[in-house]
C-alpha cells in the first residue's frame, strides 16, 4: 500500500500541493481527478521523487520513502509513466523496453512474456524506432518499458491524452487486467472522467493544490465530483 500523509510541495513561492493524502491498495486501481493545474502531476513526481516535499510523509508498504532518490524509490518497487510518455526516439522499440533493465539483477533482465501478451503490437515492431510509432504506440510502449521492471506500484499520468478511442480501450484492458493480478497498486491521473470511473476502485479529486473530495468509487457522487471537472 502507498500512504500519503499531509504532503506540502513549493515551486518557489507557490504553494502547489497543501496538505495532500491519500491511500493507494495493491489489487486497486486509485484515480486522481481535477482540472488541469491542480496539482496532479506534482503529486505523483513528489510521490516519484522527481519534486521536493517541503513537509509531510510519503509510505510504500509501511517503509518511509520520502528521502529517497527516484533510482531508490524504482528499485523499491514504484514505476512511472510521465505525462507525454517520454519514451526515446532514436532507440528501437526493443532498446526503449530494455531501458527498464537499470533497476534489475542481471538474472531478470529480460522482458517477460506478458508484455506481449499485453501490447502484442509492440512485438511486430521490435526493431522500429521509438519515434516512428505513432501516439497510441507510444503509449503502450512507455507503459510496457515501466512494466519491464517488474513494479509493485504502477503510476500513470494521464494515459489517454491524445490517444485513439481504439487505443484507449486497449489500455483500459491492460490497467484493468494488471489490476485484477491482485499484486499491484494502480494510482492514475486522468481527466476523462468515464475513463476513470470505469477503472477506478478509489478516487481522489483536487482543487488549487488540495484534495477536496475522495471515497470508494462504488459510492461516489458523479455530480459533485464533475462539478470540479468542468471548467
Amino acid at each position: 500500500m502507498l500512504e500519503v500523509y499531509g504532503v506540502d510541495q513549493f515551486y518557489g513561492a507557490s504553494h502547489t500541493l497543501r496538505s495532500v493524502g491519500l491511500t493507494a491498495k495493491k489489487g486497486e486501481v486509485t484515480c486522481i481527478l481535477g482540472r488541469n493545474g491542480v496539482g496532479k502531476t506534482s503529486l505523483l513526481r513528489a510521490i516519484f521523487g522527481l519534486l521536493p516535499i517541503r513537509s509531510g510523509h510519503i509510505l510504500w508498504e509501511g517503509t518511509d520513502i520520502s528521502n529517497l532518490a527516484p533510482y531508490d524509490r524504482a528499485r523499491a518497487g514504484l514505476a512511472l509513466v510521465p505525462q507525454g510518455r517520454e519514451i526515446f526516439p532514436r532507440l528501437t522499440v526493443l532498446e526503449n523496453l530494455q531501458t527498464g533493465f537499470a533497476i534489475l539483477p542481471r538474472h531478470l533482465r529480460h522482458i517477460p512474456d506478458e508484455i506481449y501478451e499485453l501490447f502484442p503490437v509492440l512485438r511486430e515492431m521490435l526493431g522500429r524506432q521509438g519515434g516512428d510509432l505513432s501516439g497510441g504506440q507510444q503509449q503502450q510502449l512507455a507503459i510496457a518499458r515501466a512494466l519491464v521492471m517488474r513494479p509493485r506500484m504502477l503510476i500513470l499520468d494521464e494515459p489517454t491524452e491524445g490517444i485513439q478511442p481504439s487505443i484507449i480501450k486497449d489500455i483500459g484492458r491492460v490497467i484493468e487486467s494488471l489490476a485484477e493480478r491482485g499484486d499491484m497498486a494502480i494510482l492514475l491521473v486522468e481527466q476523462y472522467f468515464e475513463f476513470a470511473r470505469d477503472l477506478g476502485a478509489a478516487y481522489v479529486v483536487m482543487q488549487r493544490g488540495e484534495v477536496v473530495l475522495s471515497g470508494r468509487g462504488s459510492e461516489m457522487d458523479e455530480t459533485a465530483v464533475r462539478a470540479y471537472l468542468t471548467v
